[in-house]
């Protein structure tokens, strides 16, 4: 428990001074390039921008309201863009290492492309692609249409509303089931058997296990808001549903540092399963044991390039499909965002998984 806390402190404490220092730079370059007077309204104006993210978090988690909705969802919106501007002045500075530019037409460059790419990336996270893929099973009787969806993250940015949408699109599609493989809810906000009642309309049976936000929304709290709906809860256990075995393992036993383990689950070779499971890990575990298919998300792609490649840092198997010995994995980018609600260099996607006979 010390050691968690520690670690937990340190991790703060580092990302306080990257998200200062990062500011600090932002601010600090760009008044320069555009000869911005630092008055007193400067640093005023500055220092609002700069507390307005961590200030409108822990309003909106412990007030809430549409305003405040609002002012969150601008804050979220400007961490994304500080990051898009902080990338072109990098850019900026190498550039202008070899090639000089007249320092306010450089400012004025980067404003507007930064800018343009927070635009982009904001009209790119409203939209929700279908993704289909086909994958052989063996000792399959029937062919099966399975929906996964994950990291819906529903809260103060992505609402009812935005779980209707999705609803309605998975429906359309009319799976024979619907897995959600963990961080249906974000931690975001206040959140409310409202939020999630859109699920009580998906058609298909739906399973879900756990991911990682559940723990930080608090674990039973989630799990008692689900009970009002639909939606069957697998927790380190094995439910049999159209032939299919479908093996659901909490995400959040490895956050706290205990062993993915699979050995005591009576797991039949000679019969398909399917894993859900959060994190995109332990594939070589599930092989073991004679899984067939394991349903993950967690990574969300990076969501934000170039966060794409250093996820690959952590996990390797970052999104996609990928086979080991036989056993298939699918990482989902998401169904929805974390954090900023922007989307560069990656979807929110509803994957569309045909399990089809395999002949060999």
């Amino acid at each position: 428990m010390v050691n968690r806390i520690i670690t937990f402190a340190l991790f703060f404490i580092i990302f306080l001074l990257i998200y200062f220092g990062v500011h600090f730079y932002i601010f600090a370059r760009i008044s320069s390039l555009l000869e911005i007077e630092r008055t007193f309204w400067f640093y005023l104006i500055g220092l609002i921008v700069v507390l307005s993210f961590p200030i409108f978090s822990v309003l909106e988690r412990t007030i809430g309201g549409s305003f405040l909705r609002g002012l969150y969802a601008l804050s979220a919106i400007w961490l994304g863009a500080a990051f898009f501007i902080f990338c072109c002045l990098i850019i900026y500075e190498i550039t202008n290492m070899f090639v000089k530019v007249n320092s306010k037409a450089a400012g004025v460059i980067v404003l507007v492309v930064a800018l343009s790419i927070t635009l982009f990336s904001l009209i790119n996270a409203l939209s929700l692609d279908t993704k289909i893929i086909n994958i052989p099973m063996p000792n399959l009787k029937n062919e099966l249409k399975i929906v996964q969806l994950s990291d819906m993250h529903i809260g103060t940015i992505h609402n009812s509303g935005y779980l209707e949408k999705i609803v309605e699109k998975v429906n359309n599609l009319n799976p024979d089931m619907v897995l959600i493989t963990g961080d249906i809810v974000d931690g975001s906000g206040i959140l409310t058997e409202e939020s999630i009642s859109p699920l009580n309309k998906l058609e298909p049976k739906t399973f879900f296990t756990l991911g990682n936000h559940e723990q930080y929304e608090g674990v039973e709290y989630v799990l008692n808001l689900l009970k009002n709906t639909k939606i069957q809860i697998l927790r380190n256990e094995i439910f049999n549903y159209k032939d299919i075995q479908i093996i659901g393992v909490d995400a959040i036993e490895e956050f706290q540092n205990k062993s993915f383990d699979l050995s005591s689950f009576k797991i039949n070779k000679l019969k398909p399963s399917v894993l859900m499971y959060h994190l995109p890990t332990n594939l070589e575990k599930a092989n073991e044991v004679g899984i067939n298919l394991q349903l993950s998300g967690h990574t969300h792609n990076g969501q934000i390039f170039p966060f794409s490649l250093l996820s690959r840092i952590f996990f390797p198997r970052v999104t996609g499909l990928y086979d080991y010995n036989g056993t298939y994995m699918y990482v989902s980018p998401g169904t929805g965002t974390w954090g900023p609600p922007l989307r560069f260099g990656s979807r929110n996607e509803i994957t569309v998984i045909n399990l089809i006979k395999n002949e060999n």
